[in-house]
């Protein structure tokens, strides 16, 4: 049995056969949210508010703190890296602004109201979800680290198929993956890119968050506010000494 965000039973179609046993709960200590009557949408498709879109948003925000407090112990000589970097036009958005971004996306995840996601939100998702199934195949340790001491109880098995299931919530979407074409243009002439956008129908003020994103240093001021029901208040704490005042 898997319980949806706001606590209510719910046997997810995103989970296999092989995870019906999968347990997701509330913290009984944790602030709840109302329950949620909306999703975030794209096209006429939704992002279902289950524990296995929790566990990709933890797993990619906890994987990406990490990586920032290892890059400062070392001086900050990493380099480009995070989540994000799935998406090769947004490699180059700082770590902390990545934080950011994902908070921002999943709290229109848990909108009370339907959400039409933008393109950022569309590229947000695909790179939480594949960064996941990548800790999942490649870092299975850190899985039940990641999720232990969150607001919400998630037991699954950490295997193939888990990450296969990950990979599976954006696929499932009907995304046309325009935050993954928009990086072929970097290197061509502008005139040559805008007959090239034409021709395939990409719509130029669809990105302008894309390019929006690559510029901001802050996080805003609805960072931490946004981070609700995906870290416990005192998970909050840590993250902010991490990543300090930015």
């Amino acid at each position: 049995m898997c319980r949806n965000i706001d606590g209510r039973a719910n046997e997810s179609p995103a989970l296999s056969p092989h995870h019906r046993d999968a347990d997701c709960s509330h913290d009984a200590t944790a602030e709840r949210e109302p329950p949620p009557t909306g999703m975030l949408t794209i096209s006429n498709d939704t992002l279902p508010q289950t524990c296995l879109s929790y566990l990709a948003f933890r797993l990619a925000f906890h994987e990406t703190l990490e990586r920032i407090a290892l890059d400062d112990q070392l001086g900050g000589q990493g380099g480009a890296f995070g989540f994000l970097t799935e998406v090769p036009f947004l490699k180059n958005v700082p770590a902390h602004v990545q934080l950011d971004l994902l908070a921002a996306t999943w709290t229109k995840h848990l909108a009370n109201d339907k959400v039409e996601a933008e393109l950022l939100d569309e590229a947000v998702i695909y790179a939480v979800c594949e960064t996941a199934s990548r800790v999942v195949e490649e870092q299975p340790d850190d899985v039940t680290r990641f999720l232990d001491g969150g607001p919400m109880d998630v037991t699954v098995p950490v295997d193939e198929f888990l990450a296969t299931e990950l990979r599976a919530l954006h696929l499932n979407l009907a995304s046309d993956g325009d935050f993954l074409l928009i990086s072929q243009f970097e290197d061509i002439p502008p005139e040559d890119a805008d007959r090239l956008k034409q021709k395939f129908g990409l719509e130029p003020e669809r990105f302008d968050a894309l390019f929006d994103a690559l510029g901001r240093w802050h996080v805003s001021a609805e960072f931490l506010g946004n981070l609700s029901g995906l870290l416990t208040g005192r998970e909050v704490l840590q993250a902010v000494k991490v990543l300090g005042v930015r």
